[in-house]
């Protein structure tokens, strides 16, 4: 995928679209997320985890015809950084898009 490393976009500081500069970042894993962070912590609550290790009786088994996926993914989501040339503000892209490869042009 092929970006070009100067664009027009709206500035959430200056409240206008202006020029940004394109840098790509590493993507961040999970691990290196904060473990003990509010959101974490409701996340481990939500999932189950909390209530201990074992069978948790019905809840054990995943429903009838429903499968999870296996296999691997091919590609990484992109982390595309956003700088303003007026104010200097920089910011990032809501979701990125999956792409084997990424060039800035």
């Amino acid at each position: 995928m092929k970006i070009p490393k100067t664009l027009k976009r709206h500035c959430p500081k200056c409240n206008k679209h202006t020029e940004h500069t394109v840098s790509q970042a590493k993507k961040k894993g999970q691990g290196s997320v904060h473990t003990q962070s509010r959101s974490s912590y409701s996340r481990l609550r939500k999932r189950g985890s909390w209530r201990g290790f074992g069978n948790k009786g019905r809840f054990s088994r995943p429903p009838i015809g429903s499968r999870k996926m296996s296999g691997k993914k091919l590609t990484k989501k992109t982390d595309l950084r956003y700088t303003c040339k007026v104010c200097g503000k920089q910011h990032s892209q809501r979701t990125g898009m999956r792409a084997k490869k990424v060039e800035l042009i």
